[in-house]
C-alpha cells in the first residue's frame, strides 16, 4: 500500500502543484481558455486558491517523506476532496457544465485519503 500511496499521491500532487502555479502566476486572459469559471471569481480568491493547491500538494508529499507530522498528508487529501466538491458546485451553478475532470480528481483524492489511512 505504501507504493500505491506514493504513486497516487505523487500524481495528484503534480497536478495540483501545476494547477496552483498557473492560478498564482497567470492572468485571467491566459487562464480563461483552460478555466472558463475564472471570470466568476475575484482575482485575490483565484490567487488564494492557487496557493492552497500548491500548499496541499506539498502536504501530500513532504510530511510522509520527512516523517514530520505525517497525518498532514491525510488532511491535505481530505482538503482536496472538499476542494473538488466545491469545484463541482461552481461548475454546475455556472455555464460551464464540464465536471468530468473534477469527478476524477475527487475520486483520486478519495483514494489518496483511503491509502493515507492505511499507512
Amino acid at each position: 500500500m505504501n507504493i500505491a500511496y506514493w504513486i497516487v499521491a505523487g500524481l495528484l500532487a503534480l497536478f495540483y502543484f501545476y494547477s496552483g502555479t498557473l492560478k498564482v502566476s497567470r492572468s485571467r486572459d491566459q487562464l480563461r481558455p483552460m478555466m472558463a469559471w475564472v471570470d466568476r471569481v475575484p482575482l485575490p480568491a483565484l490567487r488564494a486558491l492557487g496557493t492552497v493547491e500548491m500548499l496541499g500538494a506539498t502536504g501530500l508529499i513532504l510530511p510522509p517523506l520527512t516523517g514530520i507530522a505525517p497525518s498532514l498528508a491525510l488532511a491535505a487529501a481530505i482538503g482536496f476532496v472538499l476542494l473538488q466538491t466545491g469545484a463541482i458546485a461552481v461548475h454546475l451553478t455556472g455555464e460551464d457544465r464540464r465536471i468530468t475532470l473534477n469527478v476524477g480528481l475527487t475520486a483520486t483524492a478519495a483514494v489518496t485519503v483511503w491509502l493515507a489511512t492505511l499507512r
